[in-house]
């Protein structure tokens, strides 16, 4: 999968979720990163591409989202740390499986207050 594809399929994801709304694109610490125009609705998206060519989908690491991720897809999709998924290049990601994390991303603060009520 490439960055752009990558992008397209955040962006996806976005558009098939009414609570998301539309995406705020911007750069942070050099990724393109991605979050929810609307406030408190969820957390920014990042890609960075690496070196060796994987690139790693980011996510803020104070939050519990790759714990989260890990605990639904333990075999799926390849994690780094508590920040991380990382598509390795030239290995087709479980698609499925990625649009359900990026969809729980792009909603975690909406989940978030959801659960204490």
């Amino acid at each position: 999968m490439t960055a752009d594809e990558l992008k397209t399929l955040i962006h996806h994801v976005a558009a098939a979720r009414p609570e998301i709304g539309p995406l705020e694109e911007s750069l942070k610490w050099g990724e393109q990163s991605f979050t929810p125009a609307k406030r408190n609705v969820g957390s920014s998206v990042r890609i960075a591409p690496r070196p060796d060519g994987d690139l790693a989908l980011m996510f803020i690491c104070h939050t519990n989202l790759v714990d989260e991720f890990r605990d639904l897809y333990p075999d799926t999709l390849t994690y780094e740390g508590n920040r991380a998924i990382v598509l390795p290049d030239g290995v087709a990601p479980d698609r499925e499986a990625l649009e359900h994390c990026i969809a729980l991303a792009l909603t975690y603060k909406l989940r978030k207050r959801q659960k204490r009520t």
